[in-house]
């Protein structure tokens, strides 16, 4: 029996079902049962803002803005791992699961990081905006799927009305 090249396929999640369904999608279609595959769960942190002890009214803020901003990132990290885990935990196959966090603008980081690790396919979920928002937020699959040297894979969310 010929033995398979084991491969690593990043996933991006973050808040949105959009990201639930692109791993949902990834489990179904890319992990056969006996696969040697990688899964590597990406979560990129939006880059730290820098605060002063002074509000724009002038006054001093009590408490510090600084260590409930990193706590609550660290609670939103563990939110989006915990969601990740509830899709992938009935999964039939044994599969190698390894869950990274980054921090910066999510297209380049995710860029990066697929980069370093020399990914072999990167699986995106897309929020689907329109010309207008797109054309104002950017897309960060559309961004990926230019810029990444690997497959792409932009997984879209069910419709259910078309299911």
């Amino acid at each position: 029996m010929e033995e398979t090249k084991e491969r690593k396929i990043v996933v991006a999640v973050d808040e949105s079902e959009e990201s639930m369904e692109a791993l949902s999608w990834s489990l179904d279609n890319l992990f056969p049962y006996g696969s040697n595959n990688t899964l590597i769960l990406l979560y990129v942190k939006p880059p730290l803002s820098v605060y002063s002890s002074i509000d724009a009214a002038g006054f001093i803020v009590t408490g510090d803005p600084v260590a409930a901003l990193k706590k609550y990132e660290h609670e939103l990290v563990e939110s989006v791992m915990a969601r990740s885990r509830t899709v992938y935990q009935d999964f039939e196959s044994d599969i190698n699961i390894e869950r990274r966090v980054g921090r910066g603008d999510a297209k380049e980081v995710i860029r990066n990081v697929v980069q370093k690790l020399k990914a072999d396919m990167l699986v995106i979920g897309t929020h689907d905006y329109g010309f207008f928002k797109r054309a104002l937020l950017g897309s960060v699959s559309e961004y990926c799927a230019k810029r990444v040297k690997c497959p792409v894979i932009i997984v879209k969310k069910k419709n259910p009305q078309n299911n």
